[in-house]
């Protein structure tokens, strides 16, 4: 028995619709009108602020590492925004909320293009930086990772491969500049 051929566009079709079909089934779950407010924190806490507090504190909180460590997540962020830049612009995909009937934006979009979630490739980077080298904060910082990511698509910001995709570029970076760093 020899299987189907499936053309690689309805294959792309195929994915489409059920990255449609998450973005609207987590927007309607009874569970995201309860984690609606607490999302919006979380994903607003993954615009940098808590990056850049982190940064800034490191210096003064690990005295022997932290100055080295903070330099490493900022050239980190650095390589990081220029390939989602430049990926932003060229896919220019837009939003859930944007393309899709019944999808609403739960809070502010930073700009108007989906692919890939900005905040899920810092908030996974610099998560496997930190944990690296904090592996006592592990927990915590994958904890804050998953939320994030998760909040930009219950939130109808991101359908769920422009976090996936996000997330893989983010392990790809981190883990290169951990072997260089």
């Amino acid at each position: 028995m020899s299987a189907l051929p499936v053309s690689r566009d309805a294959l792309w079709q195929r994915v489409l619709w059920l990255d449609r079909a998450c973005v609207v089934r987590a927007q309607q779950s009874r569970w995201s009108r309860l984690l609606t407010w607490p999302l919006v924190g979380i994903s607003r806490l993954g615009d940098g602020l808590v990056w850049a507090v982190v940064m800034v504190l490191l210096p003064w909180l690990d005295h022997g590492a932290g100055a080295s460590r903070s330099i490493h997540l900022l050239v980190l962020g650095g390589i990081n925004l220029m390939l989602y830049l430049c990926l932003k612009r060229r896919i220019a995909r837009p939003r859930p909320f944007a393309s899709c009937e019944g999808i609403q934006a739960k809070t502010r979009a930073l700009d108007k293009f989906s692919f890939p979630s900005g905040h899920t490739l810092h908030a996974v980077s610099f998560t496997i930086v930190l944990s690296h080298h904090y592996p006592v904060l592990s927990a915590l910082l994958w904890l804050f990772c998953l939320l994030v990511a998760l909040s930009r698509v219950v939130l109808g910001l991101h359908y769920p491969t422009d976090v996936i995709f996000a997330a893989a570029m983010a392990a790809l970076t981190a883990e290169l500049t951990l072997l260089i760093w």
